[in-house]
């Protein structure tokens, strides 16, 4: 049964080393990653086979990483990630000797009882990365391996393959399952969305492509949105490196333009991450100060605009409009959400997998990570409620508004972050209501944050709850962070072990930059003593006015 499995595995020698398939799927070092491909080719092929035949989608990027890098996941049916329960099988497969493989894929087989004679379908796309070429051609090996076939998409960003495969399997009722598809589908809706409002303008809005896929394809939208006069792409691919000083997770983190970047006061800033599936935004003011406008900021736009037409329409949805954040979301964000907008907060743990989960359980649920990646889901009951009014005669700023909501839902890639669709998105928003990036900033202000990281001997030692905002193990480590935040303003902390590495991630937040500071350190220092830090240990600033600590309401979990 697995005679061509053990053929063609021969040609790829396992690399001594262990991997895990995680919220990214696997990622690292691209010269390290071919048999992992090829194994996850065969994984493709049994998944596709165990959803009675349906089409998978494996992605090959590695998102923000740097372009030395690559990576691969798998696109489940609806477009949704790949599955939890079958992750271990992802990890057990890239694990496994090339002798013990045909018996670890029996296993699976045998476990969900798959129909080896059903023919499977898979898609494939690829970001910019020169390694893409290479690590496909592993990939298609191991899927030729079990007798079939994939289809090849060529370049694409991420959440235009998990457009594609939601497109094929809902028989096209989502959208035609083409590159095109998906620029007709976005752009068509675009344009009746703004054109419900009064002419205004789109000001000047400039694009950091992270010199990668995304800069391709916002190109090319651009023409179907007629916006090409009022947007400027760099950090094309022309000449910079993909990720290097640029992008997405290099404004949020360094809190500062992307390299080679010119813009002016009053400019909309846009960065996209490598893979176009994260985005954040950015301006600067009259007095050159940079100001970003991150995930929280990007949901809380989003969230009020639903809200607002939601009223409006008068549409009654019994698991309503809710939004869900992480630990990482500033505290202001939820406080304005909750205390300000009225609309309920969840938290989960860190990883867009169990954010899109936890949104399901509204009928219409906005998330988004800090880091920008996020988009909104909404329920059939929703759709349907929407769309009838949509059409129902009657009051016109009733009608208007459930109108605005069709096409909001249309303009929406509901099966990922979409730094596209998510870019179109705030530019209707922003037209609608005639604002700037100041007037959005304003709706609330940021409270000074810092994330830092502590490499450590075994992360493991790291355990956490609720939501990854309470540390179970060491117990005196969550007691010590309890002590430092009572002291001090507006100040929240937690910590959490990396997914991929021997560090733990401390974030600190409170009311000005000097007690972060002071906050951040001191909690790395606890995490260094606690949890046998390695290298030099961290030192605290002198200690600065704490102020008087505020408690920011408890989530609607």
């Amino acid at each position: 049964m697995w005679e061509g499995v053990r053929r063609a595995v021969q040609s790829y020698e396992n690399p001594s080393k262990a991997f895990t398939y995680g919220t990214a799927g696997f990622r690292d070092k691209a010269d390290e990653l071919s048999s992992v491909f090829f194994k996850v080719g065969i994984l493709a092929v049994l998944r596709s086979k165990a959803k009675s035949g349906k089409t998978i989608g494996v992605m090959i990027t590695a998102s923000h990483n740097p372009v030395k890098d690559n990576g691969v996941k798998l696109i489940d049916p609806m477009g949704e990630m790949l599955e939890a329960s079958w992750e271990k099988h992802a990890t057990d497969l890239a694990n496994a000797s090339n002798d013990s493989l045909p018996e670890t894929l029996q296993s699976i087989v045998t476990l969900h009882k798959i129909d080896l004679e059903r023919p499977a379908n898979i898609v494939v796309a690829r970001d910019t990365r020169p390694s893409g070429l290479k690590l496909k051609d592993a990939l298609e090996d191991g899927i030729s391996s079990v007798g079939e076939e994939m289809v090849d998409c060529g370049l694409l960003t991420t959440p235009q393959l998990h457009y594609i495969v939601r497109c094929i399997n809902t028989n096209e009722k989502y959208g035609k399952p083409t590159e095109d598809g998906y620029y007709e589908k976005l752009s068509f809706a675009f344009k009746n969305l703004i054109a419900m409002f009064e002419k205004s303008s789109f000001g000047k809005i400039k694009i950091d492509g992270a010199n990668g896929i995304g800069a391709v394809i916002v190109r090319k939208i651009l023409g179907y949105c007629e916006l090409t006069g009022a947007v400027t792409v760099t950090n094309d691919g022309s000449h910079g490196i993909l990720n290097d000083k640029c992008g997405a997770d290099y404004v949020k983190v360094q809190q500062n333009a992307p390299i080679d970047f010119e813009y002016s006061a009053g400019d909309k800033g846009v960065s996209f991450d490598g893979d176009a599936d994260r985005i954040v935004y950015f301006y600067k003011d009259s007095g050159n100060i940079f100001h970003l406008l991150d995930g929280d900021k990007i949901a809380t736009l989003i969230a009020s605009y639903l809200k607002e037409k939601l009223d409006i329409a008068q549409i009654n949805l019994p698991n309503g409009l809710g939004v869900v954040q992480t630990a990482y979301a500033n505290g202001s964000s939820t406080e304005y959400l909750q205390n300000y907008m009225k609309i309920p907060v969840a938290c989960t743990k860190t990883g867009v997998k169990h954010l899109h989960h936890r949104a399901q359980e509204f009928d219409v649920g906005v998330y988004f990570e800090a880091n920008g990646h996020g988009t909104v889901i909404f329920s059939d009951d929703a759709v349907l409620n929407i769309r009838k009014a949509a059409s129902d005669e009657g009051d016109l700023p009733q009608k208007n508004a459930a109108q605005s909501l069709a096409h909001f839902i249309d303009l929406t890639n509901e099966t990922v972050g979409d730094a596209i669709s998510d870019m179109l998105i705030v530019e209707s928003i922003l037209y609608e209501r005639k604002w700037t990036c100041s007037n959005w900033d304003a709706c609330y202000q940021d409270l000074p944050n810092k994330q830092c990281k502590i490499k450590v001997k075994d992360r493991t030692v790291v355990q956490t709850t609720d939501s990854e905002r309470k540390v179970l193990s060491p117990q005196k480590l969550q007691e010590g962070i309890d002590k430092l935040v009572q002291n001090i303003s507006k100040a929240r902390s937690f910590v959490r072990p990396s997914g991929t590495e021997d560090v733990v991630r401390i974030y600190a937040e409170a009311e000005t930059k000097e007690m972060v500071e002071y906050l951040s350190a001191s909690v790395s220092q606890l995490v260094y003593d606690l949890c046998d830090g390695v290298g030099a240990r961290p030192e605290v600033p002198e200690q600065v006015n704490c102020g008087t600590k505020r408690k920011f309401p408890e989530d609607n979990n």
